[in-house]
């Protein structure tokens, strides 16, 4: 969808992949059509109303998990030119070949099949029960995606669509990976200027050369690549106007270099001239003045001759490479003369309709003075459960499960606003810092909340029925990437806990007295686990001291084989002091062990033991 050619592969070097923290606190465009088109595409099992699920994950985890402010945007009526390439696509995937296809009356054919606008009504519903503003485009969502977007409304637009770049878009977000560590494939028009030289009215130009979502065929014989080179040669402000000049017969050529013609003049060479070279060594000058002594291009020990040239020997003479640059600029000239002919025989090119759709800055149903409505406002938690319910069979306390990080995140939002007491779901309050952990290389707290008394709206259990459990077995089949983070139960001196992960910093704004306190604590726990580790290593090292020879420690063989000798000593003189027998028995023994028969393994073992 977009510009055709595989266009985003030609922009995949200057993409970005950015972190968890990129969307906090940032506005950002999402194009409700492209989740609904994306995840039927991607469904391969039944699912009941995928639709409603993808949008109901992601829709969490941008608010609560990336710290998003969510703004979804819908098509409206999209122009004739876009209903007939659809009818050209429909077509051309069915193998049908048709001279000339219907035009659509205005208005009448350009409305979208009544399953895919049923299922983008079911959305629009949700995310409206969510609290999230949703806008209607006068044409396509990307289009007022792309204008929220370069007017500072938002800070990034959501799409799949490479021709919200030629609606004016300056960052589009085309991969979201919750599960990811780099979640966001992120777009700046800015890297995209600055690596391909490309702005937005050549951008225009190369979806009309190789074809776009309102003219599928674009100019036949005209690719990606040669589309690229085209445009590179023409300034942003003069593209368009080329383009209306080559269509109507005009074809211009690439001037030449006037800097290399004066250097040619300077020089006295003409361009088609070229000075005279050695056959010998490829050099300037003539085989007979370089017989003897060897030219000023060549360095010779002997001062005999200059030397024989390579095989494929080009000289870097001031001449050649005159000469080198004037062919590669005829070249030029003869492909770009190729190009504009091929330009020159499509009918009505390029398409001013097009052109002034992709220029358009009115594309909403809004005044430039006013502005959007945007505003996010609290959930209505009683009818999305039965929303959801309905449509999805989940029980109440599944979805009100699913909806605490959410809750939490808007809880904490208002508290670091606000100092008026509230309950989180009318009956949880903030306890405590459980702990700090680190998720995908970012740090964030976990929260533990409990029930306050006398509080019982809500019951949030810790799993549903048989029938739930079964929906969510078979989601999970579906695609793991798109769940949210659900609260886990915690118990701790027989109390129940639940546990979110939130982000510092708003937790921080909310509770900077227990941030304080729990950081404290952390230090006294690790000064206190110092102390326990020198106490461990003085330990060891008197223990190591008193008893080298104990059986915990394994020493190396330059301090066991001492320490032995000095223990084998002792064992003699006590020795010395037994009866007869004993000493008859011992130095028996002792020359039994340094006997010549036995292996040396043996007599160290038995020395030793």
């Amino acid at each position: 969808m977009g510009i055709s050619g595989n266009f985003w592969e030609l922009l995949k070097p200057y993409s970005r992949n950015e972190g968890f923290d990129f969307l906090r606190n940032k506005r950002v465009a999402v194009d409700l059509s492209f989740w609904i088109v994306q995840h039927n595409n991607a469904i391969k099992t039944h699912v009941i109303k995928p639709h409603l699920r993808l949008t109901f994950f992601r829709t969490i985890n941008l608010f609560s998990k990336f710290g998003a402010f969510p703004v979804f945007v819908v098509d409206g009526t999209p122009s004739p030119l876009k209903s007939q390439a659809r009818i050209a696509r429909f077509f051309r995937n069915s193998g049908i070949e048709l001279t000339s296809l219907p035009v659509p009356e205005q208005g009448v054919s350009a409305e979208r099949n009544r399953s895919f606008s049923r299922c983008v009504q079911e959305c629009v519903e949700l995310v409206e029960l969510l609290g999230m503003p949703v806008l209607k485009a006068k044409g396509e969502a990307e289009a007022l995606c792309a204008q929220l977007n370069s007017e500072g409304h938002v800070d990034a637009c959501i799409t799949a669509d490479s021709d919200a770049f030629l609606f004016g878009a300056k960052c589009i977000i085309k991969s979201f990976r919750p599960n990811s560590k780099e979640p966001f494939e992120c777009y700046n028009i800015s890297d995209i200027e600055t690596g391909l030289g490309l702005k937005r009215k050549q951008l225009i130009a190369i979806s009309l050369l190789v074809g776009n979502d309102h003219d599928m065929n674009g100019v036949r014989g005209v690719g990606l690549e040669t589309a690229l080179h085209f445009v590179q040669a023409f300034n942003e402000d003069d593209i368009l106007n080329r383009l209306h000049e080559i269509g109507k017969g005009n074809a211009l050529q690439v001037p030449i270099s006037t800097e290399s013609e004066d250097n040619m003049h300077k020089a006295g060479n003409s361009p088609n001239t070229k000075q005279s070279h050695c056959s010998f060594c490829g050099h300037p000058g003539s085989k007979r003045d370089h017989i003897r002594f060897s030219c000023e291009y060549c360095i010779s020990n002997d001062g005999e001759g200059c030397i024989l040239k390579e095989e494929g020997f080009k000289c870097k003479c001031f001449s050649c490479g005159m000469n080198r640059k004037h062919k590669e600029q005829k070249r030029l000239e003869i492909w770009h003369t190729k190009v504009c002919h091929k330009i020159a025989e499509e009918s009505n090119f390029p398409n001013d309709e097009i052109i002034n759709m992709y220029l358009c800055s009115d594309n909403g149903h809004f005044s430039a003075i006013n502005g959007p409505h945007m505003i996010w406002e609290r959930p209505n938690i009683e009818m999305l459960i039965d929303f959801l319910n309905f449509h999805q069979h989940w029980e109440p306390s599944y979805i009100q499960r699913l909806m605490f990080p959410m809750m939490s995140t808007m809880f904490l939002r208002d508290k670091a606003s606000t100092t008026v007491e509230s309950l989180l779901f009318g009956q949880y309050e903030f306890d405590s810092l459980h702990r700090a952990k680190i998720i995908n290389g970012f740090q964030f707290y976990v929260v533990k909340w409990k029930r306050a008394a006398g509080n019982f709206t809500y019951a949030i259990r810790s799993n549903g029925s048989g029938t739930q459990q079964d929906v969510v077995e078979l989601d999970k089949l579906v695609d793991l990437l798109d769940d949210c983070d659900v609260p886990m139960i915690h118990v701790d001196d027989g109390c129940s806990f639940l546990l979110t992960d939130e982000n510092m910093d708003l937790v921080a704004a909310a509770f900077p007295e227990e941030v304080k306190r729990f950081w404290q604590e952390q230090e006294q726990k690790d000064l206190k686990r110092k102390r326990n580790s020198t106490s461990r290593s003085q330990e060891y090292e008197n223990e190591n001291s008193e008893s080298p020879n104990s059986k915990s420690i394994q020493l190396n063989i330059t301090k066991f084989y001492p320490s032995t000798k000095i223990k084998h000593e002792s064992k003699q003189q006590e020795s010395s002091k037994k009866p007869d027998t004993e000493e008859s028995e011992a130095s028996t023994r002792k020359r039994n062990v340094s006997g010549p028969n036995l292996p040396k393994s043996v007599r160290r073992r038995l020395l030793f033991d």
